[in-house]
């Protein structure tokens, strides 16, 4: 795969395909700003290297689910506004994603200047990967960049289908740091390798774990779906949310890892999902009425231990009910030892938006190896999974 120092930009059209998808506040006069400017950051390397080099950068992002239909309150104008003030030079605004206005714009550009075209979703055809659509998109640009790994997994127009039209293409900076290192997870991780696996449900991790079930040492369950494999494996879980449906699938999983697989030995209980609950440490079996919260504290010790000997550490979803601050300790503990690990000289590698949060709140993002911009594309590359926004750029 090409990469984006091998390529002359010189006077060129690059169109890159960013993940500007961030949230936004309303001020009372009806006014929009940027709440969250970690993915316009991130991509600033990429940009700056397209204009340093003297190409024209025209990004295309999406933002938020208009699906098809052009909605004021999704308009890109405030992110657009916010990369001015970060880059420090104006922020060329387009009126669409394509037309014969979009055209005469991209030709008044000068090379080293920025230019953002209106959010891609505003086209029905995006999300469809429409040929049409693709074919406009192309039509703008010299080369291609995509550096949006979080919509990687996503056969869109501007992911994928333009990546085919253009000749001269590349990952962003951002896209080959995420496919670098969790590249070295797939491949050749080294061990001991543990992997911390919450969320809410199975089903939604079931080819993660599958795979880590080739490569880790250890696999750490949190979150709601650890109540599903307690309860397969013949706990009573009070009224903790569990997945009738795939308990014999823990089952299976549970018969494959052997002690792979470690789970809660105690949980913060409650008897309502409410931040106000009551609430109490239980060990071993939950009693009927109460739910499993979060993790309580001899599995946090229990955890911290293997983690703490762990040369690699991937870590994916919550371990309890995190928007929840009565609830998040687990979470925040578990945060605070993979960053200790990384300090002792462990490779980690941390994906999902909770467990991302619970790092950028503590204000530990630096101390980890890699955050990861994408919680699905990080997902299914573990899995094994092909990315069409990776693979068109080797096309």
């Amino acid at each position: 795969m090409t990469t984006l120092t091998d390529l002359d930009l010189q006077g060129k059209r690059v169109l890159i395909r960013v993940d500007f998808n961030v949230p936004l506040s309303s001020a009372e006069d009806g006014s929009r700003t940027v709440d969250d400017d970690t993915r316009i950051r991130a991509a600033l390397p990429t940009i700056q290297h397209v204009t340093g080099q003297g190409g024209i950068a025209i990004l295309i992002s999406h933002l938020g689910r208009p699906k098809g239909e052009v909605k004021p309150e999704f308009s890109m104008g405030p992110v657009g506004r916010h990369l001015s003030l970060l880059t420090g030079q104006p922020v060329v605004m387009a009126p669409a994603v394509k037309g014969d206005d979009v055209r005469e714009i991209v030709r008044s550009v000068a090379p080293g200047e920025i230019m953002l075209l209106e959010n891609a979703r505003f086209e029905a055809g995006e999300t469809s990967n429409d040929a049409d659509l693709a074919r406009e998109l192309a039509s703008l640009a010299d080369v291609y960049v995509n550096d949006a790994f979080g919509t990687a997994h996503r056969a869109h127009a501007s992911t994928e289908g333009v990546a085919h039209l253009v000749a001269e293409k590349a990952p962003g900076f951002l896209m080959q740091r995420e496919l670098d290192v969790l590249g070295k997870l797939v491949s050749a991780p080294e061990k001991p390798f543990v992997a911390i696996v919450g969320g809410a449900k199975v089903s939604d991790k079931i080819g993660i774990i599958s795979r880590l079930l080739d490569s880790a040492d250890y696999l750490l369950i949190g979150g709601a779906m650890a109540y599903t494999f307690l309860r397969a494996k013949g706990q009573t879980t009070g009224t903790s949310l569990v997945e009738e449906d795939r308990i014999d699938l823990a089952k299976d999983l549970l018969a494959k890892a052997g002690d792979r697989i470690h789970l809660p030995v105690d949980h913060v209980c409650a008897a309502a999902f409410d931040n106000d609950a009551t609430s109490s440490v239980v060990s071993g079996d939950i009693p009927d009425g109460h739910m499993g919260l979060d993790i309580g504290p001899a599995t946090v010790a229990d955890y911290s231990s293997i983690i703490s000997g762990a040369k690699t550490i991937v870590w994916n979803g919550p371990m309890g009910v995190f928007e929840m601050s009565n609830f998040a300790k687990g979470t925040h503990a578990i945060a605070q030892t993979v960053v200790d690990a990384t300090d002792n000289g462990a490779f980690s590698v941390v994906g999902g938006g909770d467990s991302v949060a619970a790092i950028v709140g503590a204000g530990m993002a630096d101390r980890v190896t890699h955050v990861s911009t994408g919680g699905g594309a990080m997902l299914e590359l573990l899995e094994g999974k092909e990315l069409p926004g990776v693979t068109a750029l080797g096309a």
